[in-house]
């Protein structure tokens, strides 16, 4: 959430800013509302004030004063009951225009509509040179009977899919190895509630923008997370925080849930886009400074290059346009990996900087060296994430013969299985 006193000092850059990103909000009616809200506020306390005098002039009052200012009480506190209600009612509508004003965009950050608008840093590693027609991951997945769609898709409709055998196996290997990395970096592995209220997906930014893409459960009051940033971040939720235990680095393990609204038609093929899927996920709480949030931000970058760079696949990383950077971020960089069945790169990967955005929604803060308190700033990077990562996995690793061979730092994880079908 931003800071309305910057919205007010900076409406036009804020409007640019949702215009570069795409969301649609409507400044000049937040503005207009934080206007009426500060007015009733002056006007509601002002009565307040008044009808405290009258009160305390009562027990001294004669009998013809009493009276009148018994009447006068009265009339107060209908004239507050009104205001009250007004205010209620701007301050509902105040905050949900808040809660919708997208961050900054960073200076570096390229503008742009899509993906196709994202600018490559650099590119690691080799794709890989076929001497045979390589199969799809889809087409491995059912030869080896290692994905099953079909009746995964009978039991659950589209995009739901199962993995079987060395597919359950391969899936378990790449969470425990990218698990492994971060707790050898000192990390803190959390495992945390699917199910969370509202407030968790306001604070950390879901709602109210993609609270299409979330699955509900309207009789729980609760909604499924899309990632496991949601408990990381809120874990703190409504406390001040000591500075000298800043930074705190987390990585959270957990199934996700994404409805994937508004996407119809696209990527009906495979695993690549899929309802439900397993992450393992980085998010950092710091405090709040340009300067080592940007550290911080390399640094969970290289994490997931460790991991890309073990599993030996070619990739780039890419900073995100201003319409691929969500409602809180700062920055984001993608890691892009080289899907043979697709023919080109694509998104496994997004490491993000959100400044003090989830800090303010969802109230974590620290004190600074005068004592004062300050919100944090957050930061949040996919570690991996499956099937979507299997993907490449699969195809770059693929034998002429149909089978797979297993990378070599999945092994240990592998239960000594070298090759998937051999």
């Amino acid at each position: 959430m931003m800071d309305i006193n910057f919205v007010r000092e900076h409406a036009d850059e804020v409007k640019e800013a949702a215009q570069k990103k795409g969301f649609d909000v409507d400044i000049d009616e937040l503005l207009h509302l934080d206007e009426q809200r500060r007015d009733l506020i002056q006007k509601t306390d002002s009565i307040r004030a008044r009808r405290n005098e009258v009160a305390d002039q009562i027990p001294q009052a004669d009998d013809d004063e009493r009276g009148e200012l018994i009447d006068e009480g009265r009339q107060l506190k209908e004239e507050l009951s009104e205001l009250d209600e007004q205010l209620n009612e701007v301050k509902q509508k105040y905050q949900q225009q808040l809660l919708m004003v997208p961050n900054i965009p960073l200076e570096q950050v390229p503008v742009g509509e899509d993906e196709e608008d994202n600018e490559v840093l650099r590119y690691v590693g080799e794709k890989r040179d076929f001497d045979f027609e390589p199969k799809s991951h889809e087409e491995l997945g059912k030869k080896l009977d290692i994905i099953d769609k079909e009746r995964a898709i009978r039991m659950a409709g589209s995009r739901a899919f199962t993995l079987k055998g060395a597919g359950a196996l391969l899936e378990f290997a790449v969470m425990r190895l990218a698990m492994d990395i971060m707790v050898d970096r000192g990390f803190t592995p959390v495992v945390g509630p699917l199910m969370v209220n509202r407030e968790a997906m306001v604070g950390t930014g879901f709602f109210p923008y993609g609270e299409e893409d979330t699955y509900e459960l309207p009789r729980d009051d609760k909604y499924l997370v899309g990632t496991s940033e949601v408990f990381l971040v809120s874990l703190h939720r409504d406390e001040i925080l000591d500075r000298e235990d800043l930074p705190l680095f987390y990585t959270g393990y957990s199934p996700c849930f994404r409805r994937e609204a508004g996407s119809a038609g696209r990527d009906v093929r495979g695993v690549y886009r899929v309802h439900q899927f397993t992450k393992v996920e980085q998010a950092v709480i710091c405090e709040a400074d340009e300067e080592k949030s940007r550290q911080i931000h390399e640094k969970l970058l290289s994490n997931a290059e460790e991991l890309m760079q073990r599993l030996e696949l070619p990739y780039r990383v890419a900073v995100a346009c201003t319409g691929e950077t969500g409602l809180g971020q700062v920055l984001k960089y993608e890691i892009e990996t080289w899907m043979p069945s697709r023919g080109k790169y694509s998104e496994t990967h997004s490491c993000s900087s959100l400044y003090d955005y989830q800090a303010r929604r969802s109230k974590i803060r620290y004190r600074d060296d005068d004592g004062e308190t300050t919100y944090c700033y957050t930061l949040n990077n996919t570690m991996a994430a499956s099937p979507r990562l299997l993907i490449p996995i699969l195809e770059h690793y693929q034998n002429e013969d149909g089978t797979v061979t297993v990378p070599e730092a999945l092994r240990p994880y592998m239960y000594g299985m070298e090759v998937i079908g051999g």
